[in-house]
């Protein structure tokens, strides 16, 4: 086990980093900071000159691809971190110098325990892109397929658990100092980038999140995810179907290459909202160069190491806080955040209920164009704060990418109008969920699992009662409880008597 003298060494070093960057300005400032946390930064601080613009994401590409990963995580933190500080590491995009080709050959080989040439027939050694866990390369298989093949960087898993183990080790010590650090539960967020990491470092997982995004998107035809070549897949070997497409990044090419790019933008808000409210299981990284328009004007997604899940009850309430905050039905979200567990009972509906007043009145006076979806969940989590609400994560990176979802559309068409891409769909979803088709349906499915439960509890019954007549005869008493059972007998006989006589007594002598 490594020794705190080493993990306050490394942190030490990272904070340098980071100070040289800027990036520690905000926590020296921050009144909710630990004092000796504050006191760590300004210890990594002296002496080091610092910009007068933080430079967050410059700083985590600067300490290296663990620290990478874990700035995409505390992109999703806002609450945590600032919202600049999360606006500026939405930058990182994982570009790091690539390996050189020999590495890759020797990792590839090991990995599928067999020469290259007998699973393609050409592999380019110049890699397409190489980013902080691993990089990819354009290659040919046997049986003539193109297709891309990413690679984990050899040795990274070693790096990455290194890194991490000292994050557990941080987040702990913050955590025990109590106040806003413990309401803000960093250990949580670890937990969150350490569950990330691990199955982004199992090249299969990230195939098979790929696998059932597609089963999942089936019913939108505009959006289409690459498939998996599994006989070509292993733990740190993923090959998938080659995408020939422009970026989304690209809006000149797109144009001139004759795409409708107002139509792009709505086809990927389609395509979120199916994700996040409908399947609740979405790509959480969506990104520009994640994202490619096809020939045909379809969107194609990339890389999907980093995604969302989130089950149909929180989805519903996601409704509903949503469709109340449109209407102004404040009261009805505040009551869902407490049915929810958001907010601790000991808090005032009715407080809370003004709290989000303050949040939806600003937006309603808006053009319905300027109404950001991201933006309104931005200011909800801004007053968690004063009524103690604890972070969901899943909520959390959902919100991160919707913002990322509103910039691509945004960077596409500015006069997008999100609110009436969007709301066909949604109204739609909140009918079938909230409405009464859906309790009748919900009632239904719910009577029904019980019936399919009676043959079992039936089973059960015979199991425990298996004589022909039903239950058995119950066994013979034994001799102390025949006592007891005579002896409350004879008392109440007694008793009995005994009233009977004073009543014809008292009979007598009136």
């Amino acid at each position: 086990m490594t020794s705190s003298v080493v993990h306050f060494w490394r942190l030490l070093k990272w904070g340098r980093t980071l100070a040289r960057h800027g990036a520690l300005r905000g926590i020296e400032r921050d009144p909710n900071t630990p004092r000796p946390v504050r006191r760590l930064a300004r210890i990594a601080r002296f002496g080091a000159r610092v910009p007068e613009e933080p430079r967050y994401a410059d700083a985590f590409q600067a300490i290296g691809p663990a620290a990478i990963k874990l700035g995409q995580t505390l992109a999703t933190r806002p609450d945590l971190i600032g919202e600049s500080a999360a606006r500026d590491l939405l930058r990182l995009q994982d570009a790091l110098p690539p390996l050189p080709f020999e590495a890759i050959r020797a990792q590839m080989e090991a990995s599928f325990g067999r020469p290259l040439d007998t699973l393609f027939a050409e592999i380019e050694e110049k890699p397409i892109g190489a980013a902080s866990i691993a990089q990819v390369h354009r290659a040919v298989t046997t049986d003539g397929r193109k297709v891309a093949v990413k690679v984990l960087r050899p040795g990274i898993e070693t790096e990455f658990f290194r890194a991490i183990e000292t994050y557990e080790w941080a987040a702990a010590q913050i955590e025990t100092m109590g106040g806003e650090a413990a309401r803000l539960r960093p250990r949580l967020v670890i937990d969150t980038f350490k569950r990330w990491t691990m199955r982004e470092l199992d090249l299969r997982r990230e195939g098979a999140s790929a696998s059932e995004l597609a089963e999942g998107m089936q019913a939108e035809p505009d959006f289409m995810v690459p498939a998996i070549d599994w006989e070509r897949t292993t733990g740190k070997v993923l090959t998938l179907e080659w995408i020939d497409g422009i970026k989304l990044s690209d809006r000149e090419s797109l144009i001139a290459a004759g795409h409708d790019v107002s139509a792009l933008g709505g086809k990927l808000v389609r395509a979120f909202l199916r994700q996040a409210i409908a399947e609740g299981f979405f790509h959480a990284d969506m990104h520009q160069g994640n994202l490619f328009a096809l020939s045909d004007g379809r969107i194609a997604a990339i890389d999907f190491g980093i995604m969302g899940r989130i089950d149909r009850r929180a989805r519903v309430w996601l409704a509903e806080i949503l469709y109340g905050l449109i209407t102004g039905n404040y009261k009805r979200v505040a009551e869902i955040h407490f049915e929810a567990g958001y907010v601790p009972a000991h808090h005032n509906v009715a407080e809370f209920a003004t709290a989000l007043r303050a949040v939806g009145e600003p937006m309603r006076g808006l053009p319905v164009k300027d109404m950001s979806i991201g933006m309104m969940l931005d200011s909800l989590f801004n007053i968690t704060r004063d009524f103690d609400m604890q972070t969901q994560p899943h909520l959390l990176l959902l919100q991160k990418t919707m913002v990322m979802v509103e910039g691509v559309a945004t960077g596409l068409d500015p006069d997008i109008n999100l609110w009436d891409t969007a709301a066909p769909f949604v109204r739609e979803w909140i009918r079938t969920e909230l409405g009464p088709e859906a309790a009748v349906a919900d009632r239904l499915i719910e009577d029904f699992r019980t019936l399919s439960r009676l043959p079992q509890l039936v089973r059960n019954i015979e199991r425990h009662f298996p004589t022909p007549g039903g239950a058995p005869p119950a066994p013979p008493l034994r001799e102390i409880e025949r006592i007891r059972i005579g002896g409350i007998r004879y008392i109440i006989v007694a008793v009995f008597s005994g009233a009977l006589g004073a009543a014809a007594t008292l009979l007598l002598f009136r």
